[in-house]
């Protein structure tokens, strides 16, 4: 009788038997030894039961229930395990939710409820797409709308002769504009003339909408339904809650202390807010816009990071006007002052909510009692100086100046209470109006000059915690202006640069064929390339010193970026940064610390450095600082500014940026809810923005089913993710007969493994191959593999030993085929229901530029483990993917990180062997020790062969850094 398969009652998890439960519950490491004490004292633990009121509705996205019953890991076999799931060894969490949860109402609104409230809606009964004659002239009229065609353009288009024969209930560019005003509408944009005491060069116009308005348009918006995080909570690692863990904002102290200060049952909305100047015309003029941006911190940063979901919505346009002074400083203080006031006006409403709050529809059409307190500000440094009111070379968030920043410890935080009693006290010294003697009183205490701060009446606003640390400048830029010039200085510009250029090239990431010294126009995604190799390619050539300390604020910049941050891994990144400030020193002993002219600067006045000692404790209030990258919210300077400015007819830039935002909103609406009413397409967030440089993938397109998952993409959306899990569990399924076999498609473990329909070779004996790529015990390795394979069965092929069989040994075939690629997937790190996208591995014989093969690296499974490797890959051995397939698992540990040699037998010969393909777990990065100077006859086509050491790259992206450093 088969088994039944039983499950732990404290954690969840899936065992074949009751025995195997009872087991598992006994380990005290397990977390579950606890759950009979804690279900006695469940009864103390739970608050009171009252009675259900009858207009309070369940609330189906209760954190506490798990509404999902998605296995991720029956997606494919796990030839690995033999019992429970994949799941069993992560660690147990335990979660204290906030004890008065957030209520639910009914009689609340939906998108769609809205959307029949339009004054036109009685006409879309018989037509949906009124004032369209229908949806084929409805799509024309959205592109149309959305090509950034002028009208001019437009016209012409509709009078070509094919397109006048159309039935088209339009026929000029602005017959189309008057249709599309008649759109639904979201919130409205509205101006306002700000006056000013002192005269400007033209008027201060702020051009704005309802801020409000624009959080309950995306908190009732429909694709967030499943996206919304209401209850603030804690998270522990184990049940006896020794770790807390920190994820999202609401995992964090900050929201919980909020919660607890609002009325019970009221629901918590964190504000997001974004502004940064970004100019709008390109090579010539001045023109700048100064985009205010807004979002919510209850949704998912999975979800919010991505662009495609248009998370941040654009709610102000702050005025950038020049003003009349003679003082050049004072004309700084009074653009300061006027975006503060701006601000005042905008942010008026949210700060009414957050006082008395107000009702809102979520997207499932329940009323909630909503606070909208101010989370986050994402802003650059010197934004988010003059937004704390604080003077050049002065901390926003800490009372510490410029010549405190290379302090290794935080100072004190600059709380709102302090910065308001110093304005009270410069305020009785001097009158606001008198700029510049108020200027002069607000300098002693390192302020700026502006009077009344925006935040000043926002309720439990603290700038010290929303000005959240912000990883594209804070992070990334940091390390090109500082890290990365010490190390280019250090090693030499030309050396560099050529060992840049001789790196084997790896298929999707960047290549710098002319090294990093001179680069131009650097963006934080070159900022990441970079970070990638750095430390590697300068390892042997920098002076020691100055290696450890650039490799402490890696290895720091790395462990912030995490998505999950427990206590011990802010243990972790606090020691980096202390190690980077015992060897700093370094740094300014080589020399390599410089200004403008190449002079030499002997302090650590470094704003950004200071900004790294408030890491720790941003976590700590308001979660991973992952989620506040300004990578979003710039691209939406694109989409929400530089775009609509590049339609407009390049004067007076503004109101025609508002117009083309607001008819594009209306037809993303409109688009919206005829495509949810008429069922006729899928209207979810599609896929992940990742752009894949291979150009030779394979969709099955001939044998594939037709219910797998499409690899297409819609117009004007990123790029889905081709998910070979998916696919995997799909083919096994088939019958057999109806897909070609062995299956080309099949998951181990967490990687799923992918190879072309058709081979590289169709059709070639075992000695071409051979010769073709240099193997000349190919034929003996074959002829032991199958005599372990008919030995022993399956199992996990080792490597190494002697040749048992003969050069000339009988093989039961003769003709084979080949590939050249091999597609390899894996899950998140931090989160296995994320699938990764897709790496390629090559494994090519020589041809021209490669003259010696082009192999890349991956961990195999292998039975033993490998002495010197970090614990995540015991057991899995580094292996050459290729031709030679040699094996590089001597492994050992300096000052810089861990050094891989190439084994070899005896005789001098690489070592390798056969191994099946489902023996891959994971591409590595491994980059040639070049030494002091790297031989010049190296090139980006041969490093790889003719190198005997090599440095594991910890840095080559975030999933193998996480891997590694456990």
């Amino acid at each position: 009788m088969a088994l039944v398969p039983s499950h732990c009652p404290s954690c969840g998890k899936q065992f074949k038997d009751h025995t195997s439960v009872a087991r598992h519950m006994s380990q005290p490491r397990s977390g579950c030894n606890s759950w009979l004490d804690d279900l006695i004292q469940l009864n103390s633990i739970l608050p009171p039961s009252t009675e259900h009121d009858p207009m309070v509705v369940d609330d189906i996205n209760d954190p506490q229930v798990d509404a999902s019953s998605y296995d991720f890991w029956s997606q494919g076999e796990d030839l690995d395990s033999e019992g429970g799931t994949r799941d069993e060894d992560s660690e147990v969490k335990a979660t204290d939710y906030f004890p008065e949860p957030p209520l639910a109402f009914e009689e609340g609104y939906t998108f769609l409820s809205l959307f029949d409230a339009d004054e036109n809606s009685i006409y879309r009964k018989t037509n949906l797409y009124y004032p369209f004659s229908g949806r084929r002239e409805w799509r024309l009229a959205a592109w149309l709308l959305r090509s950034g065609l002028s009208m001019e353009k437009i016209n012409s288009f509709l009078a070509l002769e094919m397109i006048d024969d159309l039935p088209l209930s339009f026929h000029s560019a602005k017959e189309l504009r008057g249709r599309a005003e008649s759109l639904p509408s979201g919130p409205r944009w509205k101006s306002q003339v700000i006056q000013t005491l002192h005269p400007t060069k033209s008027p201060a116009v702020l051009y704005w909408r309802d801020p409000l308005e624009c959080i309950a348009t995306i908190f009732n918006h429909p694709l967030f339904r499943n996206c919304l995080d209401y209850t603030s909570r804690k998270e522990y690692s184990t049940t006896q809650r020794h770790s807390r863990i920190y994820t999202e904002w609401m995992t964090g102290d900050h929201a919980w202390e909020m919660q607890s200060a609002l009325p019970r049952g009221a629901t918590l909305l964190g504000t997001i807010l974004s502004s940064d100047k970004t100019c709008i015309t390109a090579l010539s003029g001045d023109r700048v816009a100064h985009p205010l941006l807004i979002s919510l911190a209850n949704i998912y940063m999975t979800t919010r990071l991505k662009s495609s979901s248009n998370a941040f919505l654009l709610t102000a346009l702050l005025p950038v006007t020049k003003f009349v002074h003679k003082n050049k400083r004072m004309r700084g203080v009074l653009q300061d002052r006027l975006v503060h006031n701006c601000l005042n006006i905008v942010l008026e409403p949210l700060k009414l909510a957050a006082r008395n709050g107000v009702m809102m529809s979520d997207p499932m059409g329940r009323s909630r009692y909503c606070f909208t307190m101010l989370a986050s500000y994402i802003a650059d440094t010197p934004e988010a100086m003059m937004l704390a009111c604080v003077g050049g070379k002065t901390s926003p968030v800490t009372i510490a100046m410029y010549k405190q920043f290379g302090d290794p410890f935080q100072h004190e935080p600059r709380t709102r209470a302090k910065t308001l009693e110093q304005l009270k006290i410069v305020r009785s010294r001097a009158c606001p109006d008198d700029l510049e003697a108020f200027f002069r009183e607000a300098q002693k205490f390192r302020l700026n000059g502006v009077d009344e701060p925006f935040w000043w009446d926002w309720l439990l606003a603290e700038p010290s915690r929303f000005f959240t640390p912000e990883s594209l400048h804070h992070i990334h830029k940091e390390f090109w202006d500082h890290d990365a010039q010490w190390i280019i200085l250090a090693v030499g510009k030309s050396e560099i640069d050529f060992r840049f250029s001789i790196i084997q090239p790896t298929t999707g990431y960047r290549h710098f064929h002319t090294g990093i010294s001179k680069l131009k126009q650097v963006t934080g995604r070159c900022h990441r390339d970079v970070q990638r190799s750095i430390i590697a390619v300068s390892a042997d050539a920098a002076p020691p010193g100055v290696v450890v300390a650039v490799r402490a604020l890696m290895h720091f910049r790395y462990l912030v970026q995490s998505p999950s941050i427990d206590d011990r891994d802010l243990t972790r990144i606090t020691a980096t940064l202390d190690e980077f400030h015992a060897n700093k020193h370094a740094i300014i002993a080589a020399g390599v610390r410089q200004g403008k002219g190449g002079k030499v600067i002997d302090n650590w006045h470094i704003p950004k450095l200071e900004l790294m000692q408030s890491i720790v404790p941003s976590i700590r209030n308001s979660g991973v600082i992952a989620q506040w990258s300004a990578d979003v919210t710039e691209h939406a300077h694109i989409t929400e500014v530089k775009d609509p400015a590049r339609s407009s007819n390049n004067n007076n830039y503004d109101p025609q940026i508002c117009r083309y935002l607001d008819r594009a909103d209306k037809c993303n609406r409109f688009d919206l809810a005829t495509s949810l009413l008429d069922h006729s397409e899928d209207t979810g967030v599609v896929g992940e923005e990742f752009v894949e440089e291979d150009d030779e993938i394979d969709y099955y397109t001939d044998v594939i089913p037709t219910e797998l998952p499409s690899p297409t993409r819609r117009p004007g959306q990123p790029r889905p993710i081709t998910d070979y899990f998916s696919i995997a569990k799909i083919l096994q399924q088939k019958e057999v007969g109806s897909v070609p076999v062995p299956l080309r498609s099949f998951v181990v473990g967490r990687t799923a493994l992918h190879l072309a329909y058709d081979p590289s070779i169709k059709n070639t004996t075992v000695d071409e191959v051979a010769i073709m790529f240099g193997l000349p015990d190919l034929r003996p390795a074959i002829a032991d593999f199958l005599y372990r394979e008919a030995t022993y069965g399956s199992h996990i092929h080792s490597i190494g030993g002697p040749r048992r069989a003969a050069h000339d040994a009988e093989l039961p075939f003769d003709k084979v085929q080949v590939w050249f690629k091999v597609r390899l997937q894996e899950t998140e790190f931090h989160d296995p229901h994320i699938i990764r996208p897709a790496q390629t591995l090559n494994c090519a014989p020589p041809s021209d530029p490669w003259t010696l093969g082009r192999y890349d690296t991956v961990i195999i499974q292998t039975s033993s483990g490998t002495p010197g490797l970090p614990a995540a890959f015991q057991g899995t051995p580094l292996r050459k993917l290729g031709s030679s397939f040699a094996l590089l698992a001597k492994a050992r540990h300096d000052g810089h990180g861990t050094i891989m040699k190439r084994a070899k037998r005896s005789n001098g010969t690489r070592m390798g062997d056969i191994i099946p393909v489902s023996q891959f777990k994971a591409p590595v990065h491994l980059i040639p020790r070049f030494g002091t100077t790297a031989d010049t006859r190296l090139t980006a086509y041969n490093s790889m062969e003719h190198a005997t050491e090599f440095w594991l790259n910890y840095f080559w992206d975030k999933h193998t850094f996480f891997a590694l450093s456990e």
